[in-house]
């Protein structure tokens, strides 16, 4: 597989998809930047790609920490030069409680889920467009396509990544930009492996990273996947709310999460 990328940065590098796609993209011979805030595993997984003849560099940041975000990718920039394809990947997945509200971590969600893909891609934007090419990646979820009872900061706050990706690849679109928002299922990461209730079409984050990446050279404008949850979130869309708010509602104990 030939890229068309010199140098990629991932945030949310240390474990899952991020670290999978690291894996695959320095398989193919790019220079990767690799993200998060555990420097033990980032540097474990940087070790991994260098002793299988790939080019890695580390950069620790909490991507809801706007100058950190910003720091590291000017360090990473400069490790391993121009950045031609961004995956912004970091992530949570925390329940909404309403009694009582847990503000401060709905508020954490939403700035690592949302502000954190604004802020990577702020790290990169401007030299993109300084040198009229590069591409713009951020993985949202399937969830976002409906919000659900127990998971309104975590639907809401990948929404607005689609929405804000949206924007910009209508706006950057003459600027030989790419922008790509991938909504997965049920992928099999540390993230999911809490949840307690079935998820159906479960993948493995190596196989989820492969479908990623050739979405991404096709320069795909919104990649959902499997097809099978796709096909399960559109019926979802359409349900009344009272619908799912009883289905959902039978297994509130449990908190049951969105796909994604």
């Amino acid at each position: 597989m030939s890229l068309p990328y010199d140098v990629a940065i991932i945030t949310g590098a240390s474990s899952g998809i991020g670290s999978e796609l690291a894996r695959q993209l320095a398989a193919h011979g790019c220079k990767v930047g690799l993200m998060a805030r555990r420097e033990e595993k980032l540097q474990a997984l940087a070790d991994e790609i260098h002793q299988e003849g790939g080019r890695a560099a580390v950069a620790v940041a909490n991507v809801a920490e706007r100058d950190q975000t910003l720091d590291a990718i000017a360090r990473l920039r400069q490790q391993l030069g121009p950045v031609d394809l961004l995956i912004a990947n970091a992530g949570v997945g925390l329940p909404t409680y309403v009694e009582p509200m847990n503000l401060d971590e709905v508020d954490n969600m939403i700035r690592v889920n949302y502000l954190g893909v604004v802020y990577a891609i702020a790290g990169v934007l401007p030299e993109m467009l300084e040198r009229g090419r590069g591409h713009l990646a951020a993985i949202s979820s399937l969830g976002s396509y409906r919000g659900f009872p127990g998971e309104s900061g975590y639907c809401s706050s990948k929404a607005a990544v689609n929405v804000y990706l949206e924007g910009l690849r209508m706006q950057l679109r003459a600027r030989d930009i790419a922008v790509t928002t991938v909504c997965p299922g049920f992928i099999k990461t540390p993230m999911t492996d809490v949840n307690e209730f079935p998820m159906p079409w479960l993948m493995e984050a190596d196989k989820a990273a492969q479908l990623i990446l050739r979405a991404l050279l096709k320069r795909r404008k919104v990649y959902n996947f499997p097809w099978q949850t796709t096909m399960l979130m559109k019926l979802a869309s359409w349900a009344p709310e009272w619908v799912l708010a009883w289905l959902v509602g039978r297994a509130t104990h449990n908190r049951p999460k969105p796909p994604g």
